[in-house]
């Protein structure tokens, strides 16, 4: 029954960077795939990024290869994304999402959603 709420969205120019946090509660965090997706303006909603449980596999689109990186502390509860290089195309609302078992692309499979966080990337 993990809840979700995720920070750290916020106005930035291109070229710079934003770290989101994902904090949890509830049980088994550490048994939980994390995603985070994102959904802009008039758009689907679209994968970002994945984490296993472990930490170890991580899974990127490939619009943000290179520039993103998902990390997370199972002691503190916490998943994290940090974004670098930042293009306007990267202004959405950022989301991070649980799931149990393995590793998905796909939105309706993760079972558990955060609020959202708004990124704004200026040109």
């Amino acid at each position: 029954q993990v809840q979700l709420v995720e920070s750290g969205g916020g106005l930035v120019q291109a070229g710079g960077s934003l770290r989101l946090s994902c904090a949890a509660s509830g049980r088994s965090f550490s048994s939980y795939v994390m995603g985070w997706f994102r959904q802009a303006p008039g758009k689907e909603r679209e994968f970002v990024t994945a984490i296993t449980w472990d930490g170890v596999g991580t899974y990127y689109a490939d619009s943000v290869k290179g520039r993103f990186t998902a990390s997370r502390d199972n002691a503190k509860n916490t998943v994290y994304l940090q974004m670098n290089s930042l293009k306007p195309e990267d202004t959405a609302v950022y989301y991070c999402a649980a799931k149990g078992g393995s590793f998905s692309y796909i939105a309706r499979f993760y079972n558990k959603w955060g609020q959202g966080t708004q990124v704004t990337v200026s040109s």
